[in-house]
């Protein structure tokens, strides 16, 4: 279980929020609300006060990086530190698996970065992250330059994983996805989060 504890950073009012294992939590609002400060402040990118607990242990009790493997943050639009893809992971033989789930070649492994599309680099960056098998993963929209072929695939592979007792949060702008991958969803305004209904 993930457990915030009055979270606040500037843009962001204090956020109390308890997530199981194995939910997966909508984040809806409009643009520039706070999803995206929200997602950087439970990953703890940004400075910020309040409590982040994780199966009981506090955020503060362990290195930075050992909690960002643990609840690991999916951005928008990924980062990419060299030119090659295969170059950002450690194992491919790991990662082909999930590559080719997400209807992606396995000799993607040699493409330069710059010649993937938006939709491909952030299946990339979630093939990424799950392999680091985290506990919680913070996913920022990581369907929004997909078709709805590839966004079916990508919901199935996270399900999947939820299904293995993973949590989410999952930040949406689309109603009828929040519906699909999600049972409770939050909404944030202006910086405030405001409690959803279970979605049935």
């Amino acid at each position: 279980m993930l457990e915030l504890i009055d979270l606040a950073r500037p843009g962001l009012q204090p956020v109390n929020l308890r997530v199981a294992k194995g939910e997966c939590i909508a984040v809806r609002g409009p643009s520039g609300a706070g999803k995206t400060l929200l997602l950087r402040s439970i990953a703890d990118l940004d400075p910020n006060t309040g409590r982040a607990v994780l199966e009981g242990n506090e955020r503060e009790s362990m290195p930075a990086w050992q909690w960002r493997r643990q609840v690991c943050y999916v951005p928008a639009e990924p980062g990419w530190w060299s030119d090659t893809v295969g170059d950002h992971f450690a194992d491919w033989d790991a990662a082909a698996p999930m590559i080719e789930a997400l209807r992606m070649p396995s000799d993607a492994y040699s493409w330069p970065v710059m010649r993937c599309s938006t939709g491909e680099r952030q299946r990339l960056a979630l093939v990424r992250a799950l392999l680091l098998e985290p506990r919680v993963l913070l996913l920022d929209e990581p369907t929004s330059g997909l078709d709805s072929e590839a966004v079916a695939v990508v919901e199935a592979l996270v399900r999947a994983r939820l299904n293995d007792g993973m949590s989410a949060i999952w930040v949406t702008h689309q109603d009828a996805q929040a519906a699909r991958v999600a049972r409770r969803t939050i909404f944030i305004e202006a910086g405030r989060v405001v409690e959803g209904a279970v979605i049935s």
